[in-house]
């Protein structure tokens, strides 16, 4: 029994080992999109995959995030700018992606983009704070995926969704949270479909960064901008205490 053990211990440490280093050969050229790439993991990640040799196409916000990351990359890195609660900014950022690509199809489609705030207990919250962090977190990022399916299908390429991991917990009120578990979800179930297209489908659940150490400043002012709206008695039921605390 022991030796059974044993062997079957060493049989799984030497299968992460080859699994480990595995790696996707002759990867000059493909391309791959990324979300979120003004700051943090997307901006990172731009950067890196323009290094080893991806032609990469960043969206980003904002004007300068656009610039700034041209600034630091090669000549083959393209950014596009992209508004995922806006329609229109994902069908012209998905435009802008099929006439990179030029008939060869996505390689990858990295998604990154966030909306954190407003956090907080439940009835302190309006039916459009939740539609301020669904409509970037999930469904933007649904819809831009559904738009990009048949590229990534012609290259039998693959889609990484980045996700928070204390995301998937529900320690707080709002759309964070839902947002995650509604990403995961919406991750499993792609999965299962595009395997018979050839196309992957991978979810990285990440943790808190130092580039994201301002998020508890956010939370924080959107908890007192919460609070100051509240009706009276809704404050009254909580007291000053549990706000401070």
């Amino acid at each position: 029994l022991h030796i059974a053990v044993l062997a079957s211990i060493l049989s799984l440490i030497i299968y992460w080992i080859i699994r480990d280093r595995y790696r996707v050969r002759n990867l000059n050229g493909e391309h791959v999109f990324i979300t979120g790439c003004d700051t943090g993991l997307g901006n990172s990640l731009a950067k890196w995959l323009d290094k080893k040799g991806f032609c990469v196409i960043a969206a980003c916000a904002t004007e300068k995030g656009s610039q700034e990351l041209q600034c630091c990359s090669s000549l083959s890195l393209k950014t596009v700018n992209l508004n995922l609660t806006d329609s229109n900014s994902i069908a012209r950022a998905v435009m802008f992606v099929t006439e990179q690509t030029a008939g060869k199809g996505l390689f990858g489609l990295v998604s990154n983009a966030e909306g954190t705030a407003p956090v907080g207990p439940t009835d302190w919250l309006r039916i459009e704070d939740f539609h301020s962090v669904l409509d970037v977190s999930l469904l933007g990022l649904i819809e831009i995926t559904l738009k990009l399916l048949p590229l990534l299908k012609k290259a039998e390429g693959r889609v990484v969704n980045l996700i928070n991991a204390k995301g998937v917990m529900a320690f707080v009120g709002g759309g964070y949270s839902l947002s995650k578990w509604g990403m995961e979800a919406f991750s499993d179930t792609l999965r299962i479909e595009m395997r018979h297209f050839g196309v992957k489908v991978s979810i990285v659940e990440h943790g808190f960064f130092k580039a994201e150490d301002v998020n508890s400043d956010i939370i924080e002012k959107y908890l007192f901008k919460l609070w100051s709206r509240l009706t009276p008695e809704i404050r009254d039921s909580y007291g000053e205490t549990y706000l401070v605390e």
